[in-house]
């Protein structure tokens, strides 16, 4: 067996580096080489293995160049073949070792060489002066600023006695990580060769595991709409462990967008640990939900954490490393107070030495965020992706590949800054000027071309740099704050601006308040995200409503040989009450007190039928409170019927007080009313549709009996959606479909999945509109909804009741 520790890995705390900002970095690499003589030697690669009675270390890594020159008093031209220095040569020449960075840094503010550089360079050096008999060896660091393509070097000569005892001590160090290591992996493999699925297979579930297999094996990616209750989870983790045994995987990336997804993996996993599994989870943490400080202000001087982390934190993580699998937030939390070490960083510390990493969708596709100790160096690791509640991943990819600024927010800076950079303040104005000039072209919004913005870019280049020399020299400035987060901003714009192509739309708008805008749109995110995808061996995404598959696969990056597959529902359908109602819906050309009234109607015939606990799903949080004053109105029988209403802003402590309310077990309900308690046989949640308490949660056998569905789901007409209609209908597709029909559905979906969660499960689900009836939603219902009952008002009563007496 071998480790193999680049020379890069050295620092594995690198910051973002935009992709252009790496081409340049390249380029001026081949600037540099290419000006030197013909005794220095371009990209020399460079490896030592460290033997140890187990298993191999290896060093290896590729140096920008070496120098190999004769001294002043050789009489004869050093012989030098395949970069190996003949034995008579060696006391005759001076060999240099460069290692070239490239910078947007003011030259003349370094002072020194940074230290995790110069242990790379002296990493190539100690290798190559062993190698070839060396007795000393010199170093050159060489800075290059990338705008002015001004140079820097700072010399270093080492001795190989002190330069060798400098190496062996690091791998001393690093020893003692990597046979932990090889321990680890062998105990490891050897219990997934034992594992074997914790249930007796459901129907499919068997074949849907082997998919995944088959998927990893092949290294595709794989596509897979899988009704509730097939167990996806287990389905999809399950065979990647099986991989894993195999050699297939290195490590496990388990992403979703919900917390509580990340949760059921993490249990998955240790219902397998009960069966002897060896594997190491970690559960990534956003920095603001796991800071220990009232403010997540990573300031040495303000957080205990933050000063002599890095002091602390080999201690912090080996000792957790040594003594616990299971790497959830409670875990890293009590070891991080233990250590007194910062509980984000060191989460991601624990990443490096986890089997899987249970993380936000963030972590891999986040041009800004992802794992860059894993992903990049632009190398395909073997590494698979499991993709859960993929139908959310179209949303948050055009998210996070599009940009936005907004004109008014130049202005605020641009006051703020007054007093104290007039540099800033004049570029701030200029680029404002240049807004303003557009916002003139701009009634209500307009699509440009990329030359239109360009004066812009061009100055907000300018402005970027600017605010870099000022944050370098002004630390202290009392308006860091306000100018840093800006910078943020106009970073990302430029970075997306870099990346426009086709699959971009470039729009300005007037926005409701007043304020004036300029986006990049990621209108089709699929090529950004399959770019990230293809930094791993495989792919599974799967979701409940991957529905039309198709629609998904075009916006998701698949390509051509993907797989996909269709796992059918465990479920007795006959369960599951589905009723469409012929008589009301949510269009707006409808929407009136009767409309209402009706919709109340509805909500109320369907409740009366059988005590219990429902959710009703409303298109807007007007609607839902038109609906309720009705309900209330005409209906609710405070006696027996309790009403919970969804707010428009809810922490995170009051959306769990809501739910909360679902979860008695007790089927009576009791409220207090007046000091006293009551009891209430029948609870009603009003909620959104694709808001929170749509997706996502759980609640099984009697915590919900029926969900009611008013309208179709349909995202609110705008701008946005305006031009992600009309761009899909430029490429052939249908732009109403992508932009509007498919999301809508995809939320009707989901909220019709809260009912069903288990095979005990009894429920009904009412879809109120009448627009569900049409061939355009037809042809998009699951296989799960073949068997459905059109309703009318009249008539739904008696058939909810015919269907609760088939069960009760």
């Amino acid at each position: 067996m071998e480790f193999i520790l680049r020379s890069g890995d050295i620092d594995n705390r690198k910051a973002a580096i935009p992709d252009n900002a790496m081409q340049e970095g390249g380029r001026i690499h081949r600037m540099i080489q290419r000006r030197m003589g013909a005794d220095y030697h371009a990209e020399v690669f460079l490896r030592h293995i460290f033997a140890t009675p187990a298993y191999e270390i290896y060093i290896e890594g590729r140096a920008d160049g070496i120098m190999i020159s004769p001294m002043a008093d050789a009489v004869q031209v050093p012989e030098v073949r395949d970069m190996k220095i003949t034995p008579k040569f060696r006391d005759l020449v001076t060999v240099t070792i460069d290692e070239i960075k490239g910078t947007y840094r003011d030259l003349h503010k370094i002072k020194e060489a940074v230290p995790v550089h110069l242990a790379q360079a002296k990493c190539y050096a100690f290798i190559y002066g062993q190698q070839n008999g060396l007795r000393n060896i010199r170093v050159r660091m060489t800075y290059c600023n990338i705008d002015t393509e001004e140079i820097k070097y700072f010399h270093f000569e080492y001795d190989m006695e002190e330069l060798r005892q400098w190496f062996d001590d690091i791998i001393k160090e690093y020893k003692k990580w990597a046979d932990f290591q090889f321990q680890w992996n062998q105990l490891r493999q050897n219990s997934i060769k034992s594992l074997i699925f914790p249930y007796k297979y459901r129907k499919g579930q068997k074949e849907l595991a082997t998919y995944v297999y088959q998927t990893i094996y092949h290294k595709r990616k794989l596509f897979i709409e899988a009704p509730t209750g097939v167990g996806k989870t287990i389905s999809t983790i399950f065979p990647s462990i099986k991989a894993m045994g195999e050699g297939m995987a290195e490590k496990i990336f388990y992403l979703t967008a919900k917390t509580i997804t990340r949760t059921v993996a993490d249990d998955t996993v240790e219902l397998m640990r009960i069966q002897k599994l060896k594997m190491k989870t970690v559960i990534l943490t956003a920095k603001d939900k796991i800071c220990f400080m009232e403010e997540t202000e990573c300031n040495p001087e303000y957080c205990p954490y933050a000063k002599g982390h890095y002091d602390r934190i080999n201690d912090a993580v080996y000792d957790l490393l040594t003594n616990k699998d299971n790497f959830n937030r409670e875990t890293i939390e009590a070891y991080a107070h233990k250590h007194q070490v910062c509980p984000f960083e060191m989460c991601l510390d624990m990443s490096l030495f986890a089997d899987m990493i249970i993380c936000d969708y963030n972590y891999l596709f986040d041009p800004h965020v992802y794992l860059k100790r894993f992903f990049s160096e632009g190398v395909r690791g073997d590494y698979i992706f499991l993709i859960d509640e993929a139908h959310n991943l179209v949303d948050r990819g055009r998210e996070m590949y599009s940009a936005v600024l907004v004109k008014e927010d130049f202005l605020a800076l641009k006051k703020t800054v007054k007093d104290y950079d007039g540099r800033m303040y004049r570029q701030l104005e200029k680029c404002n000027h240049d807004l303003l000039e557009l916002k003139r072209e701009c009634e209500n919004y307009a699509c440009l071309d990329a030359e239109e913005i360009m004066p812009f870019i061009r100055n907000l280049i300018r402005l970027s740099s600017i605010i870099e020399d000022y944050l370098e020299i002004n630390e202290d400035s009392p308006v860091k704050k306000d100018i840093l987060d800006f910078y943020f901003e106009i970073s990302h714009f430029l970075f997306i601006n870099d990346k426009l192509d086709q699959n971009y739309v470039i729009y300005t708008q007037m926005e409701s308040d007043g304020s004036f805008s300029i986006k990049l749109l990621c209108v089709n995110p699929s090529s950004n995200l399959k770019e990230c995808m293809l930094r791993g061996r495989s792919t599974i995404l799967f979701s409940a409503t991957l529905l039309p598959i198709q629609y998904y696969k075009q916006l998701l990056g698949a390509e051509q040989g993907d797989y996909e597959v269709y796992a059918h529902s465990v479920f007795d359908p006959r369960k599951k009450g589905l009723f469409i109602a012929e008589d009301v819906t949510s269009k707006y050309s409808r929407r009136s007190d009767m409309e209402y009234y009706n919709i109340a109607s509805y909500i109320h015939k369907i409740v009366c039928q059988r005590e219990g606990n429902y959710m009703v799903f409303f298109p807007s949080h007007a609607f839902l409170q038109n609906v309720y004053n009705v309900y209330s109105a005409y209906f609710l029988d405070g006696l027996q019927v309790e009403c919970l209403l969804q707010e428009e802003y809810m922490n995170e402590e009051s959306r769990e007080a809501f739910l909360a309310r679902f979860q008695v077990v007790d089927k009576d309900i009791m409220i207090e009313q007046d000091g006293m308690q009551e009891k209430r046989n029948t609870l009603i949640g009003f909620c959104v549709l694709g808001g929170i308490f749509s997706e996502g949660i759980d609640l099984k056998n009697d915590s919900l009996i029926g969900a009611v569905i008013v309208g179709t789901g349909l995202p609110q007409v705008c701008n946005e959606r305006e031009i992600l209609k009309k761009f899909f209908d430029s490429q052939g597709d249908n732009g109403f479909d992508f932009a509007y029909r498919y999301p809508g559905m995809n939320k009707v979906l989901q909220a019709a999945g809260r009912v069903i969660r288990t095979v005990e499960d009894v429920g009904i689900v009412a879809l109120l509109d009448e627009r569900f009836l049409t061939a355009s939603y037809k042809r998009m219902y699951p296989r799960e909804w073949e068997e459905y009952e059109q309703v009318s008002l009249e008539r739904i009563g008696r058939r909810i009741e015919r269907f609760w007496d088939e069960w009760l």
